[in-house]
């Protein structure tokens, strides 16, 4: 729980190997006290992905908030490149050169202001006055074609082509992070996960499981379980952030008893 001018900030993460695969190559970063929350897939198997998600999350945990959102998302940027740089020579260096990547997804908060930022396919979702939808689009072969009207949606997780994706921390020098800057709302939630989680889950049942409320702990946990009693084929991240009113709790806490 992190506390701010007018919001606090209630998060819970979980991540887990899945069913089939032997390792995680996922990690995630649940840090309220700074307003950051991030989920990283990597890509590459053993001793290359899992290397790469946790890079991201090790490099990030040392940037603290900024006093404006624009300062916090350029200093997170610059964390980002230097981690992109970082993989693409790891990645020479070995005897056999190989992609050593992961996706990033991640919400950042700064008072009354936000900050959705992303590489890959991993996303955020936002849940606001009972409407659900994803503030992300996946850097990804089938959404391309997707948004050219090529494929329709429905039939995207079916395609080919669908564990493609076109941008990724540690793919290339010219590393795109895409950003979208948020006004913040008291009663957001925010659901920030892997494609581990949305191939098993849909966005029906994840809006269901929000709308029901409840802290972001029991959230978490109701999407882990559901996703992993189906196939659970890939590894699976996932954290929930939701938004109170900083006034109300301070004013119950010196309410005379």
């Amino acid at each position: 729980m992190n506390l701010s001018n007018r919001f606090v900030w209630h998060s819970a993460a979980m991540t887990d190997k899945g069913n089939l695969r032997a390792i995680n190559e996922d990690a995630c970063l649940d840090f309220p006290a700074i307003g950051m929350w991030v989920v990283a897939d990597g890509m590459g198997g053993h001793d290359a992905g899992d290397v790469a998600s946790m890079a991201i999350v090790d490099k990030l945990k040392q940037h603290y908030q900024r006093p404006f959102i624009e300062a916090y998302v350029d200093a997170v940027q610059s964390a980002l490149q230097q981690v992109n740089s970082h993989l693409l020579e790891v990645a020479q260096q070995r005897e056999i050169p190989t992609t050593i990547g992961s996706t990033v997804a991640l919400l950042l908060a700064c008072n009354d202001r936000g900050a959705v930022m992303w590489a890959g396919d991993s996303r955020v979702y936002r849940l606001r006055n009972n409407i659900f939808e994803a503030i992300s689009s996946d850097h990804s072969q089938v959404q391309e074609l997707v948004n050219l009207g090529l494929l329709d949606a429905a039939d995207a997780e079916a395609h080919p082509a669908a564990n493609v994706i076109t941008r990724a921390i540690g793919a290339n020098d010219d590393l795109q992070v895409e950003v979208k800057l948020l006004a913040l709302e008291e009663g957001d939630s925010f659901l920030i996960c892997s494609d581990g989680l949305f191939k098993e889950v849909t966005e029906i049942e994840m809006h269901q499981i929000m709308q029901r409320g409840g802290n972001a702990d029991a959230i978490v946990k109701h999407l882990m379980t559901l996703a992993k009693s189906r196939t659970a084929r890939d590894n699976i991240s996932v954290i929930s952030v939701t938004i109170a009113s900083n006034i109300e709790i301070t004013n119950r806490q010196h309410q005379p008893s």
